[in-house]
């Protein structure tokens, strides 16, 4: 069980829980998000939390079987905080009463005014007389439950901000967390402050701890950690090795499509930097032979997922003796992994994972990460010392370049691919960009244009520029490069790169599980 203060989100599904969490991590606060089914009173007495935060959420109150927490929450003696949602029900089931819409839903920006009363909730609230926060709202509060007090109102709610100071009880209508509630973190900073949460969930603290847990859990025993030489599982490996020595071997697995010069560099640091032991499995010709006519995107993600597996087991299996499987596994993986309406759990990409091994193999698993953020990973890794440059590299899919290759794969295409992707990434840099850019890469397109190149005439491939900015991962849009640059970087491409002749770029703005080409 984890050493620090602990809040504890019970989600009733709204879009936004995540974001909750986000800003409580960013107040150095510790806390986890359990959906509303799992949390039991048995559940809260092993959980212990030094407060609760009731998510907003897309159902009714006034349906039957709605989401409700177990009525033990109101018995534990923390302060509670409703959102949206977690207001209502707060009220419904303490007394109060909630009406449907007649008028007064609300969607969108509103404006909240304070009451003349101020609480240390809203401590630098009402600088300006009126907020802006976001409401998300259909139903209302119609008659606030016995012990409460208004404290804040819009124009389509009332009781927008409702608080019980005898108990710490604490219910707004609208959603704190979301960029659309500009002094939201300022009332979530005031809620753990009044609940006497000490900010200790820091990085330094969160290592420490790590490797205490590790060295329990492992104990003498191996470990095999399958490095793909991205942030997550190369930030595990660190941590792993510092807790439990050779004890630990990474197997990184070159399939032959990775970026230019990559496989050298990771085998550099983690051997060199690091003395990490380090089974390097260079399976190119494997992999590039099982691709060899294949066109079809997802019939290259399974048959790279399926080789991935069998040559990390063949691979493994040199360690001998290993009874522990590390993986990178990240929070959102966890929160996404379990389904809030009970359903089975979805499906992660078979590349973000080694799915099926641990049970294959009969190993058990080590996710020193499974509690952070990716922005905590990245914390983590510059507090184990990791590169600045490696910590925060652009994503890089499991399948590699086999997605930004549209069509039939042959390693010349790879090859110029490699070289065109240098170039754009070299541009991005030298202009500042890199860190603006949430991921930016280029496709080479399954065409090929005549151009004239001096005097000659070319008959040589064209290729596509992806750069995309995002703030959480949730949403995407492209990068508004200048005509300037784009001019000098398909220059310098149909300059330095032999087999292209013609440089677009893609302004389409996608979800994450579309950003990549194929």
């Amino acid at each position: 069980m984890s050493t620090h203060d602990r809040l504890l989100i019970i989600d009733f599904g709204s879009q936004v829980t995540q974001l909750i969490a986000r800003r409580l991590r960013e107040l150095n606060v510790y806390c986890e998000i359990h959906p509303y089914q799992n949390v039991t009173d048995a559940f809260l007495a092993d959980f212990a939390p030094k407060a609760v935060i009731f998510s907003g959420g897309p159902a009714s109150v006034l349906d039957e079987g709605s989401p409700r927490p177990p009525e033990g929450v109101f018995a534990l003696g923390v302060p509670i905080l409703g959102i949206c949602y977690g207001q209502q029900v707060m009220m419904q089931m303490l007394g109060g009463r909630v009406e449907r819409g007649h008028g007064t839903a609300e969607f969108g920006r509103a404006y909240v005014t304070p009451s003349a009363e101020r609480i240390d909730l809203l401590k630098g609230w009402f600088a300006q007389d009126r907020e802006q926060v976001w409401m998300s709202h259909g139903d209302h509060v119609a008659e606030i439950a016995p012990g409460f007090t208004v404290y804040g109102t819009s124009p389509n709610a009332p009781f927008a901000i409702t608080a019980d100071l005898s108990r710490n009880f604490f219910a707004v209508q609208f959603h704190p967390e979301v960029h659309h509630t500009p002094n939201g973190k300022t009332l979530y900073e005031n809620f753990v402050r009044l609940a006497g949460f000490t900010g200790d969930w820091t990085m330094g603290a969160y290592r420490e701890e790590a490797i205490r847990k590790i060295r329990e859990q492992v104990g003498d025993a191996k470990v095999i950690c399958g490095l793909s030489g991205g942030v997550d599982s190369s930030v595990a490996a660190v941590l792993i090795h510092e807790a439990i020595g050779d004890q630990l071997t990474c197997v990184f697995v070159d399939h032959g499509l990775l970026r230019l010069n990559e496989a050298e560099e990771v085998v550099a640091m983690f051997r060199d930097n690091y003395n990490i032991p380090l089974i390097h499995a260079d399976e190119s010709d494997l992999f590039l032979g099982a691709l060899e006519g294949v066109s079809d995107p997802e019939v290259k993600r399974k048959t790279i997922g399926k080789l991935f597996i069998d040559v990390f087991q063949k691979h493994a299996a040199e360690v001998g003796g290993a009874e522990f499987l590390a993986q990178g596994t990240l929070y959102p993986d966890v929160i996404e992994s379990v389904s809030f309406s009970g359903g089975p759990s979805v499906t992660i990409k078979s590349h973000h994972n080694v799915g099926g091994l641990p049970e294959k193999m009969g190993l058990k698993l080590v996710e020193p990460l499974r509690e952070l953020f990716k922005d905590e990973v990245r914390a983590l890794g510059h507090e184990l010392g990791l590169p600045a440059s490696f910590i925060g590299r652009h994503p890089f899919p499991g399948p590699g370049l086999a997605i930004r290759c549209p069509g039939g794969i042959s390693r010349e295409k790879l090859d110029i691919l490699r070289k065109a992707d240098a170039v754009y990434i070299d541009q991005i840099r030298r202009h500042g960009l890199y860190d603006e850019i949430w991921q930016a890469f280029v496709a080479i397109l399954p065409v090929r244009t005549v151009g004239v190149m001096g005097d000659g005439r070319t008959y040589d491939y064209a290729c596509a520029l992806r750069a995309v900015t995002s703030v959480d991962g949730m949403t995407a849009d492209y990068y508004p490069f200048t005509h300037d640059f784009l001019g000098e970087t398909a220059t310098r491409i149909i300059n330095e790169v032999k087999g292209i002749n013609r440089v677009t770029y893609d302004i389409t703005s996608k979800p994450p599980g579309t950003i990549e080409w194929e």
